[in-house]
């Protein structure tokens, strides 16, 4: 049987061990017109317009856009880039799965009878309806109150305002008001790629014991854990660490988490962190070792620091001279909000202990309209009077962001 050999001057792709090289357009598009000259003959015109030219142009653009298809699917292997479903098959290699949804997390002040108990999963209801329930047990102290974090039933970056969570959802004996002094830290429909990508680079540690990035890796894949902090003092004295100075003990391990049950936060840490090595922080539970031991099991108590929800305060100077949109306010607000919770692609989610830098900013903001908005300036604070390019969250700290807390000024 013959066979039939098909031949083409349209450049074809290429792998080598840099990865896989397309051909320019022009170049593709220059290979059909000479394809079409091999078979019509030299005498056929060139021009683009002619419906020869108008058949080149349409196979270049058809061939142009199977190679970026080919290109995205090649890239999608390398973790850096991956995202969806390829994302989420790269995380499997890990033994990972994306979080799936989560709600705003919030810290708010319950108050009623020294002693009372308020119980894990205990309700309560902000002005929009929206119901929250305690990630874990709390007693109420001496002076008749006790800092609790309640977790929105529904998944979501739902913004909790200063001031918006108020009402007793379901009566608990001795527990008679509730009130948030901070905005809550927002949640999200879907782990984002980004978010992801840090979990999984974090997760390389999970396998291992006696080390920071295991511990971290672990806390960070408790369920309703926002963001978590680790870092050990490995001197004999006393360290003070972080732009709040937080005193870490000698030879001790510093864990900050905010979110999840204390049981599981504690039960991560135990199973990740070097034995014998002293703690700190302002939270305390009693784990057993029911895996090596028969009863009376082993105890162990694991402390760590919950992280104090920080205002972070964002003021915008956008050019009025280009007619930016009529609600270019909202937006910008919006905007600002999606960047700072690690919603925009490429921009991790301002994090505990970590630095907030201005400059992050400017592109997405312009991208709401890069014709007519034009960025000024942004500068950041901590305190809302006293503005700088950048400011640095504490090891104790995590960052919250609420449209108050964002002005944006025409200038």
């Amino acid at each position: 049987m013959a066979t039939t050999t098909i031949e083409t001057s349209v450049p074809s792709v290429s792998f080598s061990t840099s990865g896989l090289a397309v051909p320019d357009e022009a170049d593709i598009l220059s290979g059909r017109i000479t394809d079409f000259s091999t078979a019509l003959g030299s005498a056929m015109s060139q021009d683009l317009s002619t419906p020869q030219g108008q058949i080149s142009v349409s196979d270049s653009a058809i061939i142009a856009d199977k190679n970026d298809q080919l290109l995205a699917i090649v890239n999608q292997i390398n973790p850096d880039y991956a995202s969806g479903r390829f994302q989420d098959a790269i995380g499997r290699v890990y033994f990972m799965e994306r979080i799936a949804a989560t709600g705003t997390a919030v810290t708010a002040t319950c108050s009623g009878l020294v002693g009372t108990i308020i119980p894990a999963g205990s309700l309560a209801q902000d002005v929009n309806g929206y119901i929250y329930a305690s990630t874990s047990a709390a007693t109420i102290s001496s002076d008749g109150t006790v800092s609790v974090i309640f977790q929105n039933q529904t998944a979501g970056a739902i913004a909790c305002p200063i001031g918006a969570l108020t009402a007793i959802y379901q009566a608990v004996p001795g527990w008679s008001g509730v009130i948030n002094n901070s905005a809550g830290v927002l949640g999200s429909l879907e782990e984002s790629r980004a978010n992801f990508e840090y979990r999984r680079k974090e997760s390389v540690a999970r396998n291992a014991r006696n080390m920071d990035g295991a511990v971290l890796s672990a806390v960070l894949e408790v369920n309703g854990v926002l963001d978590a902090y680790v870092w050990s003092n490995r001197t004999a004295s006393v360290v003070n660490k972080g732009t709040t100075n937080f005193h870490v003990l000698g030879h001790s391990i510093y864990i900050c988490a905010y979110g999840g049950s204390d049981s599981d936060v504690a039960n991560a840490i135990f199973k990740t962190y070097n034995p014998g090595a002293d703690m700190n922080g302002n939270t305390t539970y009693t784990v057993y070792d029911s895996t090596n031991y028969g009863t009376p099991y082993p105890e162990y108590v694991m402390q760590w620091q919950k992280a104090s929800p920080t205002r972070v305060y964002f003021t915008v100077n956008i050019d009025s001279t280009l007619n930016p949109p009529s609600n270019i306010t909202q937006l910008v607000k919006n905007m600002v909000t999606t960047v700072f919770t690690g919603g925009y692609e490429g921009i991790g989610k301002a994090r505990i202990g970590a630095s907030i830098n201005a400059g992050k900013y400017y592109a997405p903001v312009i991208s709401i309209s890069p014709d007519t908005v034009s960025v000024l300036s942004i500068e950041i604070s901590l305190t809302g009077s006293s503005y700088a390019p950048s400011v640095t969250m504490g090891i104790d700290q995590i960052p919250t962001i609420q449209d108050s807390d964002i002005t944006v000024n025409l200038v």
